[in-house]
């Protein structure tokens, strides 16, 4: 099944992503796509939501980041070969970690938030696992059934402020700066370990391309390595890491600008699709 977050009519929302629209699930007891993971309630609620008549179209609604309110999101540097040789790091026994807060993110279709003490905004291609259900201490053998789906992920990084210290917040957490859907995409709809596509496409240029067998750290591996360290709830974020071709590392660097179109596909889940603007002071 396939689960988005949304706005209509100025309300959030959340519901059963259908061909043409959506079909509301937004209740009570389920004010948002999270609370219905914690409840271990998704799947029911969707199977329950099937063959019914749309709420709205898809026309219609704005789109919210996937899980609009996560407990956590866990970003993994450096997590395929070739982008770990263009930025030069050695390599690691364990993945690089280091977090997003929820209001650096944004929707699918929505802008992508350039701010003004900066023209060193890049992209960052890769794909987010949603968690399903909580744990600390996930043995590797057992992490696919802790996983509720996946979606498409934009890490935009703000390079110059990353680069301030050797620790990357600052340049990760810029408000607006992370596109985050279009859609979750259920573990049953994908295979656990299938190899998927991941590309990044700037203006139409293919910037990025890599697939999940191409991972340093595959993704039963991150959730083993973070769940030691933190215990993971239901609607937490693990974004797994973006392949070469950033723009930093090209020769000249490529920045996005302005007017910029930046589309993020993921075989089986879709392309995310945003347009930078410059964040209004």
């Amino acid at each position: 099944m396939k689960f988005l977050s949304y706005s209509f009519q100025g309300q959030a929302s959340w519901g059963l992503a259908t061909d043409t629209g959506v079909v509301s699930l937004s209740s009570a007891n389920y004010p948002t796509l999270r609370s219905a993971l914690t409840a271990g309630m998704l799947e029911k609620l969707g199977a329950a939501a099937q063959g019914q008549p749309d709420t709205c179209s898809l026309a219609q609604i704005t789109y919210l980041p996937v899980i609009t309110d996560p407990g956590k999101i866990i970003c993994i540097g450096h997590n395929y070969e070739e982008h770990r040789i263009e930025t030069e790091r050695d390599k690691t026994e364990n993945p690089t970690v280091f977090l997003r807060v929820a209001d650096s993110q944004t929707g699918h279709l929505q802008p992508l938030l350039m701010p003004p003490e900066s023209d060193h905004f890049d992209y960052e291609g890769e794909i987010a696992v949603v968690i399903g259900k909580g744990g600390r201490r996930i043995a590797r053998d057992q992490a696919w059934e802790h996983v509720a789906g996946y979606s498409a992920y934009n890490d935009g990084s703000v390079r110059d402020w990353q680069r301030h210290t050797t620790q990357f917040t600052p340049g990760k957490n810029f408000v607006g700066t992370g596109a985050f859907g279009p859609i979750l995409v259920t573990r049953g709809e994908i295979a656990d370990g299938e190899e998927l596509n991941l590309t990044t496409r700037l203006n139409g240029q293919v910037m990025q391309h890599a697939t999940t067998a191409m991972m340093i750290f595959p993704i039963p591996r991150l959730i083993e390595y973070v769940s030691t360290f933190t215990t993971l709830a239901p609607g937490d974020v693990i974004v797994s890491g973006t392949p070469g071709g950033v723009g930093a590392r090209r020769q000249p660097p490529v920045w996005m600008k302005e007017g910029d179109l930046v589309e993020i596909e993921v075989s089986k889940i879709g392309v995310l699709r945003n347009r930078v603007e410059r964040e209004k002071l």
